[in-house]
């Protein structure tokens, strides 16, 4: 996800991609745990976007 498609989000719409990409984390992790998962670094990029989106809320609440 590119940052410039997040800044276009408005507040709520961060805060629901804040909460899908937790629940992408979560289960990427859990594939990683049984051995399922094909990517492990996608588990990365996912945190990334996590920081992203953290970061452009933070920027917009203050």
């Amino acid at each position: 996800m590119k940052v410039a498609e997040i800044r276009n989000l408005s507040a709520e719409e961060l805060e629901k991609k804040l909460k899908e990409l937790k629940e992408e984390l979560f289960n990427l992790r859990f594939q990683h745990a049984i051995n399922q998962l094909e990517n492990p670094h996608k588990i990365a990029d996912v945190k990334k976007d996590i920081a992203r989106v953290k970061t452009i809320l933070n920027e917009k609440n203050a």
